[in-house]
């Protein structure tokens, strides 16, 4: 039987959970620190969870059309990192932006700034769209791809041909995220995965009165459900919700606002292209071992990337709360918001980290039944494993920095993590101490520990608190 009290906590607990995913109405500025994480964080994880669902879903379709089908999704994702940078770097100054904006009551500035950087998202898609289609088969080329990856080019085109579905999925969210609107972000994503659920099997296969379009359907699906994602977020913002809408008034270019997003964007592109180039880099290692290599990677980060989305939850919850409590002249509420955010994050990732390294073959034996493939998975996956932990304290911190618009610092951080420990130490162990794809991902889950280091370090010397926005 359970005393009063913890039927008390259940109860509440309960309660918090329905209006998380209902939608919250609460004051970030004013709400008890342990209530406004939760009620951002739980949208947020669920919206990054479904996210990678995407990945997951194409991934395990894929794999049933053998190593080479399943390396072209991850070498095409590889390169897609750079766009993931540039996307990155533009959400992290609208979350900055929109979250400062939205702190100090000025609902039309956090308008204009989310107008400001649909902008520049279209202003990027374009050209990146034209180079991608162009350009694919080279680009698959000089990461190593076989000629049995080079056959399935159409995946790659279609990818990157559509490029601006996923950079305004990422964008529309990120101000969503910023103004405190979580659950729209959450509740679309669950829309557009739907619908990339069901069609990924039917072009793949063909089934019904569906084309058999084997890898490139996968992209068709993932497209299309992307796509009608990013209209219900247009259709969301211009309705309006309680803290932002889209006005007229708001549909036009302000040299002023396009400046800050700018100074606040650039940088922190340059920011996530230091980290995300890294893993080209890594992949490009593992692509010297061969196809299999590259699978068992490519499994490997997938299944690394969804259980890591919980802490990137907690995080862009953690940079809101900052940016909406220093706008709101709040700076050791925004402090005690991070620190709470850190231990939720222990919690989390000890209790996956021990369910991770029990299960590490059968989760990848989900995904493939090829014995080269797992055989470098599986390992791989309890290696990176161990970094998780540090990992989820280094992002929280980092976003932390970001959403206070200290978006140098995470820079610097990123540096020494992925490069200086990351990339460097890849190469030493994979090549000189001959430990093959063994040793990019031990090289990986150092970095996740140096993240940790770096974050910690820089967050406690409190300059972000006086950063301006």
């Amino acid at each position: 039987m359970l005393s009063t009290r913890e039927r008390d906590d259940t109860e509440s607990l309960s309660a918090m959970l329905r209006e998380a995913l209902r939608g919250s109405h609460a004051d970030y500025t004013s709400a008890p620190i342990e209530r406004a994480v939760l009620l951002l964080a739980i949208p947020m994880v669920l919206e990054l969870v479904l996210e990678s669902v995407f990945a997951v879903v194409d991934v395990f379709f894929v794999s049933r059309l053998g190593a080479d089908a399943i390396a072209t999704v991850g070498l095409t994702e590889s390169m897609l990192t750079v766009m993931y940078a540039v996307i990155a770097g533009l959400c992290i100054g609208v979350t900055a932006v929109v979250a400062r904006r939205i702190g100090e009551r000025d609902r039309d500035g956090a308008a204009s700034a989310a107008v400001q950087a649909v902008a520049l998202g279209f202003a990027i898609a374009v050209p990146v769209g034209v180079a991608g289609v162009w350009l694919a088969p080279r680009m698959l080329a000089m990461m190593g791809a076989s000629a049995g990856v080079l056959a399935h080019v159409a995946y790659t085109r279609i990818v990157f041909g559509f490029n601006i579905v996923i950079l305004m999925l990422f964008l529309l969210n990120a101000v969503f995220r910023g103004a405190g609107d979580a659950t729209v972000a959450m509740r679309v994503l669950w829309m557009a995965n739907a619908i990339n659920i069901c069609l990924d099997p039917c072009f793949i296969f063909g089934l019904g009165p569906f084309p058999r379009l084997g890898v490139a359907g996968a992209a068709v699906a993932t497209t299309t459900g992307r796509g009608v994602g990013v209209l219900l977020q247009l259709a969301v913002l211009w309705r309006g919700t309680d803290r932002l809408a889209i006005r007229r008034r708001h549909l036009r270019i302000d040299p002023a606002v396009m400046w800050n997003m700018v100074r606040l964007s650039g940088s922190a592109v340059l920011q996530s292209l230091i980290a995300t180039t890294s893993w080209v880099v890594l992949v490009r290692t593992i692509a010297a071992f061969g196809s299999a290599a590259v699978a068992g990677y490519t499994i490997t980060i997938r299944i690394v990337i969804f259980a890591l989305l919980p802490a990137w939850g907690l995080a862009n919850a953690a940079a809101t709360l900052v940016g909406q409590n220093l706008g709101a002249g709040e700076a050791g509420r925004a402090e005690s918001a991070v620190w709470q955010t850190c231990r939720y994050c222990v919690a989390l990732f000890g209790a996956i980290t021990v369910v991770f390294v029990i299960s590490a073959d059968w989760l990848v034996a989900a995904f493939t039944s090829e014995a080269a493939v797992r055989a470098v998975a599986a390992p791989g996956l309890r290696i990176a494993t161990a970094g998780f932990i540090t990992y989820g304290i280094g992002i929280v911190t980092s976003q932390a920095l970001n959403g206070a618009g200290d978006v140098w610092a995470p820079m610097w951080i990123n540096i020494l993590s992925f490069w200086v420990f990351g990339v460097s130490l890849a190469q030493l162990l994979a090549w000189r101490l001959e430990m093959g794809p063994r040793g990019v991902f031990t090289a990986m889950s150092v970095a996740f520990v140096m993240t940790a280091v770096g974050g910690l370090a820089l967050f406690r010397r409190g300059r972000w608190k006086s950063t301006r926005v």
